[in-house]
């Protein structure tokens, strides 16, 4: 389950690129996607979901914590369970 979500290929450069850790069949994973689909008609980034099953590495790492969403910038989690608008607004505003 590696989807990618980004604008146009000229632009890439220039958002921030996100990932999303999370499995198939979770519903919390689903919300968060979906939120960030819709996001992204305001806001310009790109993102990437990561279905942890794929590697026994992620599932020891993330196990439920997720879905998680992290920078692939810096590797900086931004936040997990929900999506924290807050929490995302203020990554973000590092590339404004």
């Amino acid at each position: 389950m590696i989807k990618k979500t980004e604008p146009g290929a000229a632009a890439m450069d220039q958002v921030p690129k996100l990932i999303v850790y999370g499995r198939e069949e979770c519903h919390l994973c689903q919300d968060m996607i979906l939120a960030l689909q819709n996001l992204q008609a305001q806001v310009s980034f790109a993102f990437q979901v990561i279905d942890i099953d794929s590697d026994p590495e992620l599932v020891a790492r993330y196990g439920d914590k997720i879905p998680v969403l992290m920078s692939s910038h810096n590797g900086q989690e931004i936040c997990h369970y929900f999506l924290d608008l807050a929490a995302l607004d203020d990554y973000l505003a590092e590339f404004r």
